[in-house]
């Protein structure tokens, strides 16, 4: 059953990065490096501190939070648990990768860079969602960030679900735990009220 899943996602892997284009390929190395996404990141917060003023504080620690979580289970737990070599570290897959990128790090399971894109992603959405609807598009930037990730050779398709998971589970949680001090905080602000009167 894990030979033919492996196996499934190694054909897969070959076909997703075996479809490509040259003038897509400067794209996706853009896409897929940190650093292009810090303005992106910069406008965010200054939107919801603009938007949200005192709430956005907890908000944005919130996302903080389950970004940087999603991102230590993925990198610091699972890639040194699992030692699952990126397919372009995997030597007979070499000459089959279109290689765009130089490999960087020997493990690949899961992929951060799918954790951190849809911990934000869920984060946002569960936060702000009802109220602003737009937030459903940052899904559509996380699915190509992951994307990214298989199109340069460093991950398999089942690297990205991982990791995808990890962020949207870690980010409900990261959620629920805020929501769950925002209502004890204002539960006792009442009661201090209540206690002065």
């Amino acid at each position: 059953m894990k030979d033919a899943l492996n196996q499934l996602d190694t054909d897969l892997f070959l076909w997703l990065n075996g479809n490509y284009a040259p003038w897509l390929d400067p794209v996706m190395v853009w896409v897929t490096q940190r650093n292009s996404w810090i303005p992106f990141y910069v406008l965010l917060v200054g939107w919801l501190a603009f938007r949200y003023r005192k709430q956005a504080i907890g908000i944005v620690l919130t996302l903080a939070a389950a970004v940087a979580l999603s991102d230590q289970t993925a990198s610091a737990l699972l890639k040194p648990l699992t030692l699952r070599l990126r397919p372009c570290h995997v030597p007979e897959l070499q000459p089959l990768i279109h290689p765009v990128l130089e490999c960087g790090g020997q493990y690949g399971f899961a992929s951060s860079h799918a954790a951190n894109s849809f911990a934000l992603a869920m984060g946002l959405w569960l936060l702000i969602g009802r109220r602003q609807p737009w937030v459903k598009w940052v899904f559509g930037w996380a699915l190509v960030v992951s994307y990214s990730r298989i199109y340069v050779g460093a991950h398999y398709p089942l690297d990205v679900l991982a990791g995808a998971g990890i962020g949207i589970g870690i980010a409900t949680l990261c959620v629920v735990v805020y929501t769950a001090v925002l209502k004890k905080m204002r539960f006792g602000s009442r009661r201090d009220v209540k206690y002065q009167e």
